[in-house]
């Protein structure tokens, strides 16, 4: 069997860190060619010495010549070269050289690599919601005209692909709708009006998932869900009304598909990404996560429940940044990832995150985007106009800006 080689962007995440774990267990099927990180140079030397890709991309050339000393004495020894490369350009370049890419880096930086990475038509393994909440319609045409396969990663995503008809699609009239299971996050029973209070630390402690900081908090206000309707939309050509969300907190059904003879087919497993990491990387085969096999007696009982959208207010304001259309899903994103970073650097209060992203919804005139250039635009509007409002709120409350 001749190895795969896979190139991770973001493999210093909490995707990318389990990418790697998948593969390390399986080094017949996969080489890793390349992998990519921001700012955590240490992780990222410990995990070229354990996988030894060919290249390496980092921010700037600062971090070059810190990932260079980390590694270069230990390339040298055995023999191979690490190729250490920085920037958006060095990025897109690596994700279009590997048979396989996982597009793992978080937020609207991921969207250029991914991109490219569809463009060389390569096995596309989706992390990166943003690629289509930013520009779903484009997105999805560049992974058709180049012959791009695409299979996604993110939990709700992957279990619903197991459970759609071979292909990943709907046949026809066959499926009524599909139903994106929440855990509801750490704050499902916190009476809302405490909520304003909550800190970074709280709203990062979540009860089933280990994920990075950011993703975290978008989980506890269920922008993470909005996101993945969104994304949904495009992955399986479903309308918004297709759509649902439920509050299952044991996080045990991934997510649901309805057909229309009445039967509803789920995937169930313990919540560990390893699972889907592994479906899409072996993909029509089956390998071995390293993730425990479910024990349904002691998991014991499954619930359900409607979201609360004044407990959740993100959740309906992607819904109707998904029925506005346009670019209003991309101001939505740009948005959300202001108010979160400013959340998390404690300028602004939990609470500010969903008035930051109706107000620069609101402020903004929706578009038809027809290229990358005016997503970008979009992107950058938004961006501006949220960083504002955070000025203004932070004003106020004496946070500094």
């Amino acid at each position: 069997m001749s190895r795969q080689s896979v190139t991770v962007l973001g493999s210093t995440g909490s995707i990318g860190a389990s990418t790697l774990d998948v593969m390390a267990r399986h080094p017949e099927r996969y080489q890793a060619h390349a992998l990519t990180g921001h700012r955590r140079i240490d992780v990222l030397a410990g995990q070229c010495l354990a996988h030894w890709p060919a290249r390496a991309v980092v921010a700037d050339a600062a971090a070059v010549d810190a990932l260079d000393g980390l590694t270069r004495s230990a390339y040298v020894k055995a023999g191979r070269r690490l190729q250490i490369d920085h920037g958006v350009r060095a990025l897109c370049e690596v994700a279009g050289e590997a048979d396989t890419v996982m597009a793992a880096i978080v937020g609207a930086a991921g969207l250029l690599p991914t991109l490219a990475a569809a463009r060389a038509g390569r096995r596309v393994l989706l992390a990166n919601k943003e690629a289509l909440v930013m520009a779903g319609p484009l997105f999805m045409q560049v992974v058709r005209e180049h012959g791009a396969t695409l299979l996604p990663i993110d939990s709700e995503h992957n279990a619903i692909f197991q459970c759609m008809p071979v292909g990943g699609r709907p046949s026809g009239a066959d499926v009524l709708r599909i139903v994106l299971t929440a855990s509801g996050g750490p704050f499902r029973t916190v009476p809302v009006e405490q909520l304003a209070s909550v800190t970074p630390d709280q709203a990062c402690a979540h009860p089933n998932w280990a994920m990075g900081r950011k993703i975290s908090v978008d989980s506890a206000t269920m922008m993470n869900k909005g996101l993945e309707v969104i994304e949904a939309h495009w992955l399986f050509g479903l309308a918004p009304a297709d759509i649902e969300v439920l509050i299952h907190p044991q996080s045990v059904i991934h997510s649901l598909v309805a057909y229309r003879d009445g039967s509803m087919l789920a995937q169930l497993g313990n919540p560990d990404m390893r699972t889907p990491i592994a479906h899409a990387l072996a993909y029509p085969e089956r390998i071995d996560a390293g993730v425990a096999p479910l024990d349904l007696v002691q998991v014991a009982r499954l619930s359900f429940e409607r979201p609360d959208l004044q407990r959740f207010p993100c959740l309906g304001l992607a819904y109707a940044a998904l029925a506005a259309g346009g670019s209003a899903a991309a101001l939505l994103n740009a948005a959300n990832e202001v108010a979160v970073e400013a959340f998390l650097g404690q300028t602004v209060g939990y609470m500010d995150i969903p008035r930051i992203v109706e107000q620069t919804i609101n402020a903004i005139a929706v578009t038809a985007p027809s290229s990358l250039e005016d997503v970008i635009a979009a992107d950058d509007a938004a961006r501006r106009v949220a960083r504002g409002i955070v000025r203004s709120l932070s004003s106020r409350t004496g946070l500094p800006a």
